[in-house]
């Protein structure tokens, strides 16, 4: 991290900074919440991971979450927000927080906006970018390495980002609050970028 950067990013840790990630499947959403997590100290709090915690529990929820993980389809749009509020509303004044994966759908987006513009708290959304044929081939790669299910299930998955997260995205960007992020570069390189978007940005932003 340049110098500059990691100052202003210093100075923002006296407010609360709340940042989300979006993008389609295997952009590195979960890698660049980390990274950021390592730059800054503010808390991760992903949809992903919990959902999987849920999975793994033998109760009737958990079987039908670890089902529709399989089937590589988004969980409900309620069930999400039901876990972001919680954890929204739980965060101490001035705590900062990076959210990742919790505004994959339409609905989603819409309570995002409503919910921070009630509470006044700025935020940014990054959207990390990749074609579908870099989604392929890291989903492909990951699943030989990290097991994970849902990556069994590729084409799905994209179909559920068109039908759902696309117009997440479009929503984000009307309202003034999304950053595009190349993501097809080295993982450093991507935090990098990410960072001096963060460290340039007016205060973070303001829903339009």
């Amino acid at each position: 991290m340049d110098t500059h950067s990691k100052d202003t990013l210093a100075k923002g840790r006296e407010g609360a900074h709340t940042v989300f990630f979006i993008g389609k499947p295997g952009c590195g959403k979960g890698t660049q919440a980390k990274l950021l997590s390592q730059a800054t100290g503010w808390a991760i709090i992903s949809a992903g991971q919990q959902f999987r915690d849920i999975a793994a529990l033998d109760t009737r929820v958990g079987r039908k979450i670890k089902s529709e993980i399989e089937a590589g389809f988004l969980a409900p749009h309620w069930f999400a927000m039901y876990l972001f509020q919680k954890a929204l509303f739980a965060l101490p004044d001035g705590a900062s927080a990076i959210f990742d994966g919790f505004n994959r759908k339409l609905p989603e987006a819409e309570l995002i906006l409503e919910s921070l513009s009630w509470l006044e708290r700025p935020f940014l959304i990054f959207d990390i970018r990749i074609s579908d044929e870099e989604v392929h081939r890291r989903l492909m790669g990951r699943r030989e390495t990290e097991g994970r299910h849902d990556d069994a299930v590729v084409s799905e998955r994209l179909k559920e980002y068109y039908a759902h997260t696309e117009a997440a995205v479009e929503t984000f960007r009307r309202a003034g609050v999304l950053i595009d992020i190349q993501g097809e570069q080295p993982p450093e390189q991507v935090a990098s970028d990410i960072r001096a978007a963060l460290a340039h940005a007016p205060s973070q932003t303001h829903p339009a």
